[in-house]
């Protein structure tokens, strides 16, 4: 492991991730939605919530004994993606474009394996210059089970592989936002605590909306219909404009829509600034985190807003 990595935090994060509590990127480093992770993990099974990696955590996160890291070859296919190496920095420009996919092999293996490029790198320095037939140490997201419902679509499927999230996941009953702690979080019909991610929620321009809401439909590898009447940073210049899907897609691989107009739940191209940069109001997930709620959700899930 690199010195700049803590080993043990490395671990705990990848477990945290497997069990349902999403840490942020996996990155080996302290944090607050590291802190935030424990400590819903914690609450989830009943532990003093220290939000610290203390012994009795530590002990029932290694009921999950499976490694840290894992190895993985690189292969050809996985070199000739169909990437979108030049993304326009402007929103309509991006219009333009075919397919808003990965930019390369490092962005979609970070996305894949819910990391950062930074710490990809940091495993597998070799990555600069990726070749088929190398071999790749990440962390071990595999899921055990990738047969998904065959109603959904096999694009969607392909997503869910592609951001390792697994088959089988708890069904919401309700969602609960909280805009002070920038959490989401997942409760069951027994309300208890199945799932926690990180989440940017809203801005001091478009604040979170407050209350109770109703999820409308959720559309996976959605469209983007820009409207700058909508955005008020939006340049003078701009028209409206229809942007494709794909993982760089402002709203990410999927949109959960709610009964409040043009506010929803939806992943993000940049998931290292989850709960650091703002939103336009709605509530921002990593793809990664967003693809695993829509697996959880249904029209019948209620989605609570708090401050």
């Amino acid at each position: 492991m690199p010195a700049n990595i803590d080993a043990a935090i490395f671990r705990a994060q990848v477990q945290l991730d497997r069990a349902g509590f999403g840490p942020g990127v996996i990155d080996g480093r302290k944090g607050r939605f590291f802190a935030a992770a424990l400590k819903g993990y914690q609450a989830a099974l009943g532990l003093p919530q220290s939000g610290e990696l203390d012994g009795g955590t530590r002990a029932a996160l290694d009921k999950d004994a499976a490694p840290a890291l894992m190895t993985m070859v690189l292969k050809d296919d996985a070199l000739t993606a169909d990437f979108t190496p030049d993304i326009p920095p402007k929103i309509v420009d991006q219009a333009a474009l075919p397919h808003l996919g990965y930019r390369d092999i490092v962005e979609r293996l970070a996305e894949r394996f819910h990391t950062t490029p930074q710490l990809l790198l940091a495993l597998n320095p070799a990555l600069r210059a990726p070749q088929a037939g190398m071999e790749l140490r990440l962390p071990s997201l595999i899921p055990a089970d990738r047969a998904y419902d065959v109603s959904l679509s096999p694009q969607w499927r392909d997503t869910l592989a592609t951001l390792n999230i697994g088959a089988r996941q708890p069904q919401a009953a309700k969602i609960v936002v909280d805009k002070s702690e920038s959490l989401l979080k997942v409760y069951d019909s027994q309300d208890r605590l199945v799932a926690q991610f990180p989440a940017t929620t809203g801005s001091a321009h478009d604040p979170l909306p407050i209350g109770k809401w109703s999820i409308d439909a959720i559309a996976f590898l959605p469209t983007y219909h820009y409207n700058p009447d909508l955005f008020w940073d939006a340049a003078e210049s701009d028209g409206k404009a229809v942007l494709p899907p794909g993982p760089n897609n402002p709203v990410g691989v999927v949109w959960i829509d709610l009964n409040k107009p043009h506010y929803g739940i939806h992943g993000t191209p940049e998931p290292a600034r989850i709960g650091r940069s703002q939103s336009h109001g709605c509530v921002r997930l990593s793809n990664w985190d967003a693809a695993r709620l829509a697996q959880m959700t249904s029209t019948a899930t209620q989605v609570y807003f708090q401050e």
